[in-house]
């Protein structure tokens, strides 16, 4: 079985943005958003991503992608 692979840092250091600056556009506390971003979060609401996506300028795709490898991303 796969899984979901975050890849908000990448979009993160693309745009040249701080987790604290992000977290506080979005709406979220760093320490969610951290949660988030290192893929320890078991669930992530339409709204935050949507949120995310608009602050970053990108698609979902961008931040979320599938893995069949467990291992490697």
């Amino acid at each position: 079985m796969g899984r979901i692979v975050v890849n908000l840092d990448v979009e993160m250091a693309k745009r040249k943005i701080s987790l604290g600056e992000l977290a506080e556009k979005v709406g979220l506390t760093p320490a969610n958003l951290s949660i988030l971003k290192t893929g320890k979060a078991r669930a992530v609401r339409f709204s935050t991503l949507e949120a995310i996506c608009h602050v970053l300028g990108c698609q979902p795709g961008d931040i979320l992608a599938y893995s069949e490898d467990e291992n490697n991303p």
